[in-house]
């Protein structure tokens, strides 16, 4: 058997900071990938300024485009656009993100394995044993999960989720004509699912369209996925991928750690449940895991997590509680000067929904929504 310090389970964005964190601390470090990179992941792949600050001085990100206007609208209707002096998001393919991440990581001296799949994980108090799909094990003094909310690493560490949705996607390769309509703008459309919303991102030669509701209403969220696409001219457009995930949310009790084994990222249930924003999340977890293997604090992790990302998630299910209530109102603030520059400083990473909801009139504006 193999004896790792850390072996990471997945390698996303989550994986690849935990990884690239605890090799540059001096950790023998194992990533082990199920899939192969460059491999194409169902995300919207817009990246927020916190994401941008993460892998600043990290990798070159290979943005197809940056946004800084963005129109809203309310099942297709009541259309509003405002326009920031500067960047609010990066505009990726999540293939060539999470590759430069890779490259990343193992240029900080972590060691990579692909097309190896994890089938069960044990523990006893000295270390962890991994047992992979073709009979073999790889033994580490720490594991960290990265492997995604349905991931085998999820299941051992017992994560549970609050909230639990169905996201839809495809990928539209566009002409020029669009490309240019498109370019430094994104739509956000307020859906007629309680609780959902769909997006359009710019990407260049493509455009990203999706929706996202709660789990149980597939029908209607298909249905939705298909307006608004035939809303938008864009129906006779055969897709590069099409594709659908869910999105699971941990509850507020959920477990960040069992033993030696921690989990980072989608396998945390780490994610903003308003906007479903999760690379941010992603890398800040994965980036504290790997910082905690390495000072051997792993309790350390949890208390992190639960300081400097759950206050935002609580906040952001303030938001989407009266975003399902009120969704017409919603719009309606949005288009407030206050409203406006609230959303645009979270996208620009220079606030966080923990500190807007902290601002008075916020509250004010939120308990008009109840």
């Amino acid at each position: 058997m193999e004896s790792w310090d850390l072996v990471v389970v997945g390698a996303g964005p989550a994986g690849l900071s935990a990884a690239h964190t605890a090799a540059r601390a001096g950790l023998r470090t194992l990533i082990v990938e199920k899939a192969e990179h460059p491999r194409y992941k169902t995300c919207g792949g817009g990246l927020i300024g916190t994401s941008l600050a993460e892998v600043a001085g990290r990798i070159d990100v290979p943005a197809h485009d940056h946004v800084d206007r963005v129109t809203f609208t309310h099942d297709g209707r009541r259309a509003f656009t405002r326009r920031h002096a500067g960047p609010l998001l990066a505009m990726v393919r999540r293939e060539e993100f999470d590759d430069r991440l890779r490259v990343a990581a193992q240029a900080a001296g972590a060691q990579l394995r692909q097309r190896t799949a994890v089938r069960a994980v044990e523990q006893d108090p000295e270390g962890v044993r991994l047992r992979l799909a073709d009979g073999s094990g790889i033994d580490a003094r720490v594991v960290i999960g990265a492997d995604g909310s349905s991931g085998v690493t999820a299941r051992h560490v017992g994560v549970r989720y609050a909230q639990v949705d169905l996201g839809l996607e495809v990928e539209l390769p566009v002409p020029p004509a669009a490309q240019e309509q498109w370019r430094g703008r994104l739509l956000l459309d307020w859906g007629p699912v309680p609780g959902s919303y769909a997006w359009v991102f710019p990407k260049g030669d493509r455009l990203t369209v999706g929706v996202i509701a709660t789990r149980g209403e597939g029908e209607r969220t298909r249905a939705y996925l298909r307006d608004f696409v035939a809303g938008l001219g864009l129906s006779g457009i055969e897709p590069v991928h099409d594709s659908g995930h869910l999105t699971r949310c941990r509850s507020d009790d959920s477990p960040l750690r069992q033993g030696r084994v921690l989990v980072v990222g989608d396998a945390a249930g780490l994610l903003e449940p308003w906007t479903r924003e999760g690379i941010s999340y992603a890398l800040r977890s994965g980036r504290l895991a790997g910082a905690a293997v390495a000072t051997g604090d792993l309790d350390g992790y949890v208390r992190d997590v639960q300081t400097q990302l759950v206050p935002s998630m609580r906040a952001g299910r303030h938001l989407l509680d009266g975003f399902t209530r009120r969704p017409g109102l919603f719009h309606s603030l949005l288009a407030t000067p206050v409203g406006w520059r609230m959303f645009a400083r979270f996208c620009a990473g220079r606030t966080s929904f923990e500190q807007v909801l902290a601002r008075r009139p916020v509250r004010a504006a939120l308990a008009l929504l109840r």
